[in-house]
Order: C-alpha cells, then sequence, then structure tokens
C-alpha cells in the first residue's frame, strides 16, 4: 500500500507542475494532495506543522492565482474580457503546433478579450492585453515555484524515508 501512495502521490507532484502552466488544473493543490499521499504511508511519520504550513500556503497561491492577472488587467485600464481572453487563449494555444503557444495564446487572447469589448480603442486594447499577460506570467511563475516547491520536500522526504519505504 506504501508503494502505491508513494506513485500515487509522486504523480500527484508531477501533474500539479503542469498545472501550474494550465488554467485547467489546479496546480499547487494537485501537489500538496501529492505530499498528503506521502504523509499517508505507513513509512513516513505524520508531519502536521508541513502538511498544514504547505496547506496554508497553497491556499493563499491558489486566492492569488484569481487576483494577480485581474489586477494586472486593472492596473493597465482593463476588463474581465481581457482576463476571460487571457485564459481562453492559452488553453487554444496549448494545441496550436507552434513553439511557446501558451504564451503567444495568452496575449493574444486578452487582447481579443478587450477588442470585443470596445473595439474602436486598440491602443488600449493593447495596454489592457499586455497587464492581463503580465499578471497572467506573474501568476504562473509564481505557482511554478510553489510546485517546485512541493517536488522538492516530497523527494526530500522520500529520500529520508527510503529505507522504509523501499
Amino acid at each position: 500500500m506504501d508503494t502505491l501512495l508513494l506513485i500515487l502521490g509522486f504523480v500527484c507532484v508531477v501533474a500539479g507542475i503542469f498545472g501550474s502552466f494550465l488554467p485547467v488544473l489546479p496546480g499547487p493543490s494537485i501537489s500538496w494532495v501529492g505530499l498528503l499521499l506521502l504523509y499517508l504511508t505507513d513509512a513516513v511519520p505524520n508531519n502536521y506543522w508541513v502538511l498544514g504550513i504547505t496547506l496554508l500556503v497553497t491556499v493563499l497561491i491558489t486566492v492569488l492565482d484569481y487576483m494577480i492577472p485581474a489586477k494586472g488587467t486593472r492596473k493597465f485600464g482593463g476588463s474581465s474580457y481581457g482576463v476571460w481572453g487571457t485564459n481562453i487563449g492559452l488553453v487554444v494555444g496549448l494545441f496550436v503546433p507552434i513553439p511557446f503557444g501558451f504564451v503567444i495564446g495568452a496575449f493574444l487572447g486578452a487582447f481579443v478579450g478587450e477588442m470585443i469589448y470596445d473595439s474602436q480603442d486598440q491602443k488600449r486594447a493593447l495596454k489592457a492585453a499586455t497587464g492581463s499577460f503580465l499578471g497572467f506570467l506573474a501568476s504562473t511563475f509564481m505557482k511554478f515555484l510553489v510546485c517546485m516547491l512541493f517536488l522538492g520536500t516530497f523527494i526530500y522526504v522520500g529520500w529520508s524515508y527510503r529505507a522504509l519505504l523501499f
């Protein structure tokens, strides 16, 4: 059973890293579940401090993930159309076979969203799309860092108890 929990935990932590880039998957939350699965094994003793602090970080990052792109868009004079366009463009960009399609898609989606909101002011749409895009990049980078920290914690704890796990 420990081996199954270890494998599932590792899969969750790695899926969380991919989820930090994909808006469909809650990256830090999935990574935290991976840590929880590791601590549910019989070989690794429960450490409620680690689980509690990482859960708090996960909740904080999840809240900030929704706030940062919207704040970036608003700061640069945009609307919620730009935020929605960023997310839709990101998903579309994932399936377009070009390098960095998700980045290009996020920017173009924000621009198109702002043009739908106000088709007369292209300069404002470009500025708002830039704000939304920068907010998206900041949010994604923050989620990626947290997920990598969770991966490092998973590997460190797993390695520390390797004699009992394997």
